[in-house]
């Protein structure tokens, strides 16, 4: 039977479940599987939780301006003035605060109606209030503290007389304690998700086909579609199992809440090994050579994943073309899912958008992985 009458014929549910079954059996037998699906997660989620540590530089605030006198607008032009703050002007907090919440904000300041009357009074001290997203941490910290200093400045510049009568009231979303692990946790489950799903995938198919069991598997009456599936599912579940033993210790070990609930952190995980099982399965198809597999999953999965998803550096912080590369990395959208879905909890008007365009790119990963198997067969 050919490799176009194969994949052609009818799909066979006994035939899958005998490779799956095969497959399974490979993975128990084999310790290096069990070690990199269940020992690695453990060991990087510690790395991460107290080795990583970030210093944000820049961030995005808003300045809300509800007063429309001279000090007030002194004031917002100082925090407009300074390099280290890109400034979104509003009149209410309302135009702000989805901002913060989908991400583009990392906080925004609040200088109310009633502060030039508190500033000239000198009985009650002017209030200026600042709103961060305690999600990122780091960041949160930043603008805090650089907006005492922006007020600070400006204080001293225009109204010596008050001293330290003007007070700054903070407020951190999501992150009210503003702990780092509560950011960086869901973060690293998304880089340890990439390892698992690409590079295993990538090294175990491309030891078939290495060791050459992999065409013999082909030359059984089972289709291409059919092999392929039954050589990613138990990876699948490794995957999800990967996913619920991290989760667990995020939430027990390292104090992260899970705000949002269990079915949708293992929806978007799912979701999110379709792209990272089909970039591993499209790896070990071209190369059929586990120490090139593993030099290609590492430099096209786990790298872009780790420096480019939003988990160490801001995307918006990076240069034009490295932001748009960005956008065809699936990881970019996992941290993001992740980050909200532990921090923020089920808004799926973030969550969907980054489920579809992981989707996206997982089954254009499969394609070609299917179309080059095929044709390697062919040849």
């Amino acid at each position: 039977m050919s490799v176009t009458e194969k994949v052609a014929s009818r799909f066979d549910f006994r035939r899958l479940w005998a490779l799956v079954r095969k497959e399974s059996l490979q993975v128990i037998r084999d310790p290096s599987t069990i070690l990199i699906a269940f020992v690695l997660p453990v060991v990087m989620l510690f790395l991460f939780a107290y080795a990583v540590s970030l210093d944000t530089q820049k961030v995005p605030i808003g300045i809300v301006l509800e007063s429309d006198s001279a000090a007030a607008q002194s004031l917002a032009a100082a925090f407009s003035g300074t390099r280290y703050f890109a400034v979104t002007p509003a009149r209410d907090r309302r135009e702000v605060a989805g901002e913060v919440v989908g991400g583009r904000l990392r906080g925004y300041v609040v200088i109310p109606q009633d502060f030039e009357q508190r500033l000239a009074s000198g009985t009650r001290p002017p209030l200026v209030q600042i709103i961060t997203d305690g999600a990122q941490p780091n960041t949160a910290r930043f603008v805090a503290n650089y907006a005492q200093g922006v007020i600070k400045i400006w204080q001293s510049a225009h109204s010596p007389a008050i001293g330290s009568a003007l007070t700054l009231e903070p407020r951190f979303w999501f992150n009210p304690e503003i702990e780092s692990r509560h950011f960086l946790v869901p973060g690293a489950i998304a880089i340890i998700m990439t390892m698992i799903g690409t590079l295993l995938t990538a090294l175990v198919v491309a030891r078939e086909w290495e060791r050459g069991t992999m065409e013999a598997i082909m030359s059984t009456p089972a289709s291409v579609v059919e092999i392929l599936i039954g050589k990613l599912l138990p990876y699948f579940v490794l995957g999800l199992g990967a996913t619920i033993i991290s989760a667990l210790l995020a939430i027990t070990v390292f104090g992260v809440p899970l705000r949002g609930s269990w079915l949708t952190l293992l929806s978007l995980s799912s979701v999110f090994l379709v792209p990272a099982l089909g970039q591993g399965l499209l790896i070990s198809a071209v190369t059929k050579n586990q120490f090139i597999a593993a030099q290609v999953a590492l430099l096209s999965g786990f790298l872009p994943a780790f420096l480019l998803s939003g988990y160490l550096f801001e995307i918006d912080s990076m240069p034009a073309p490295i932001r748009i590369l960005t956008y065809v990395i699936p990881a970019r959208y996992f941290v993001s899912s992740l980050q909200t879905v532990f921090l923020a909890g089920d808004i799926w008007a973030l969550l969907l958008p980054n489920m579809l365009a992981m989707l996206a790119i997982g089954i254009v990963f499969f394609a070609v992985a299917l179309a080059k198997t095929a044709k390697s067969l062919d040849n």
